[in-house]
């Protein structure tokens, strides 16, 4: 997001300062217009997602000491695709091109159908009302916000969950301690996901 921002509009270090974990990247981008004096009207801001793109899959293929798939999260999802009473999807603040980009070097994507995305939300909060619509959509389960669990590592993941009246499991893997996760309502804090069948059993019995 840096190179593309210093691309179109030639400011170093755009986002230094703008807070980005859990937040959509419309929002993200938006907060950093904001602070750079950039137009809402600007066009290079519709422009800004094709570039981000172009770059971020030159970047996706470096090494980095943060990259990889966390604990557990290749053998939680191999064991919840395979259950028949659920339905993965994914909620998440990144732009579709780029959250299917980043899954795909992973191999990860595969594991979803559908789901909904940040490339207009400026706020997650009506996120999973999408994604429960979109999960429908595409040949998937009609079901109610209550029936669902929103998994994620940001207070603004829980959020979500507790806006729709969803339950939340968050994972301290990502920039917030367990306790900080805590303390923002999770129903279930993990430090990471390596125990599967923890996680399983957080999320309730298989039905039959």
């Amino acid at each position: 997001m840096t190179l593309a921002f210093r691309e179109l509009f030639a400011v170093e270090d755009a986002f230094q300062g703008i807070h980005v974990s859990g937040r959509t990247d419309a929002w993200i981008l938006s907060d950093a217009a904001a602070a750079h004096g950039i137009p809402r009207d600007s066009p290079d801001l519709a422009r800004f997602p094709e570039i981000y793109l172009r770059h971020l899959a030159v970047e996706v293929e470096k090494p980095g000491p943060r990259k990889g798939v966390m604990p557990g999260i290749r053998e939680l999802l191999d064991a919840l695709v395979e259950r028949d009473d659920v339905f993965l999807a994914l909620l998440t603040g990144n732009y579709e091109a780029a959250a299917q980009l980043k899954l795909e070097h992973f191999d990860l994507w595969r594991y979803f159908a559908c789901g909904a995305f940040g490339d207009a939300a400026l706020d997650r909060n009506g996120l999973l009302p999408d994604a429960i619509a979109r999960v429908a959509a595409c040949g998937g389960p009609s079901v109610a916000a209550a029936d669902a669990i929103v998994v994620g590592d940001t207070p603004l993941d829980v959020a979500v969950a507790a806006t729709a009246g969803a339950r939340s499991i968050a994972v301290a893997t990502g920039n917030y301690s367990v306790d900080q996760l805590r303390a923002s309502g999770a129903d279930v804090v993990f430090a990471d996901l390596a125990d599967t069948r923890a996680v399983l059993q957080a999320m309730g019995p298989a039905r039959e």
